[in-house]
């Protein structure tokens, strides 16, 4: 999976579970300022994510992320160690 497939992955998931405007999730964007996700959201995009790694994902590779380029980053990182 792209790192292009990943961001448009992710800005699924945060429209679709937390109902936010596909037009604000860009790369730049900070999950927190700019997105109003806390922690409690950030355990729930987590789960959202699992199936793109088969369920392998640790949350402890999440905690510098910041923005949802961090995201896409982290993610397209997972993804090639698993292959």
């Amino acid at each position: 999976m792209t790192k292009e497939e990943l961001f448009d992955r992710i800005r699924d998931i945060l429209h679709d579970t937390f109902e936010i405007d596909p037009a604000r999730v860009t790369p730049q964007a900070s999950l927190g300022a700019d997105l109003d996700i806390d922690s409690i959201d950030a355990v729930d995009l987590i789960v959202q994510l699992k199936p793109l790694l088969g369920g392998r994902l640790q949350p402890d590779a999440f905690k510098s992320v910041r923005t949802v380029q961090d995201v896409v980053d982290v993610l397209h990182g997972l993804i090639r160690e698993a292959a």
